[in-house]
């Protein structure tokens, strides 16, 4: 652990990690959600005459659905569609996910949230999602953690993961922190990319069906198996930081 740190801040050719926030993704992190995007997404997108599989669903979680589908649109079918009309279809994708049973809390995540809440940082989220149910959900579940102010959107920024954009933007939403006073928690190749390029030691938590070294590939400074390892390992972690 004080290897990974050590190793991150001689890249970055930063002085120390001072961990003042922590801005996690919300599907496959803060909810077991995945597989029930993976069948919106397929159900969705034969629509509109777009095959998706299980393995697309999961390669570009983390990205904002409307370039998600503007990428598969372009590859499938050679035509360039705007933001408008791939709106349109992220909204059947939409209302396909919301149709399927409610999932659950991911198992560990509280009682990390309850430590770093303790340890006095932020918590913040940082999401390609933007629907207002699940915006709602998650101040619902996690509003003792969370404030809205600290949740970042697909409508927040330009450019979604794997450009660093929406965790600059959670750097910003969390008090203006540098890239050394946070930490990125993420399940996803370009979630990790996004958090890497904004260059903030960034922590990844496997638990779809991707071999960790697709996610040690993407640049995560760690990985760790289930979430509740991570709530395990939270204090050794923040004892090496500082």
């Amino acid at each position: 652990m004080k290897q990974a740190i050590q190793q991150y801040l001689e890249k970055h050719g930063f002085g120390a990690l001072r961990p003042k926030a922590v801005l996690f993704d919300m599907d496959g992190v803060l909810y077991d959600s995945m597989s029930h995007h993976a069948v919106a997404w397929q159900k969705s997108m034969a629509t509109f005459g777009i095959r998706m599989t299980v393995d697309d669903a999961y390669a570009t979680e983390g990205a904002r659905g409307v370039d998600t589908i503007r990428m598969m649109v372009k590859k499938q079918q050679g035509r360039d569609i705007d933001e408008m009309e791939a709106q349109r279809m992220y909204d059947e994708k939409t209302r396909q996910f919301h149709a399927l049973p409610e999932t659950n809390v991911m198992q560990g995540v509280l009682d990390l949230m309850a430590q770093i809440h303790a340890d006095g940082l932020t918590i913040g989220v940082v999401t390609g999602s933007g629907q207002r149910p699940l915006i709602n959900r998650l101040l619902k579940d996690f509003g003792t953690y969370l404030s809205e102010d600290h949740i970042v959107t697909a409508y927040d920024v330009k450019h979604g993961k794997p450009a660093p954009d929406p965790y600059l933007m959670g750097l910003q939403k969390c008090g203006n922190l540098k890239p050394w006073e946070a930490f990125v928690v993420e399940n996803a190749p370009l979630g990790v990319k996004a958090g890497v390029a904004a260059q903030i030691f960034t922590l990844a938590v496997n638990t779809g069906p991707l071999p960790d070294k697709v996610l040690a590939d993407a640049g995560a400074n760690l990985i760790f198996a289930k979430m509740p390892d991570l709530a395990e390992a939270w204090h050794s972690l923040i004892s090496s930081s500082v």
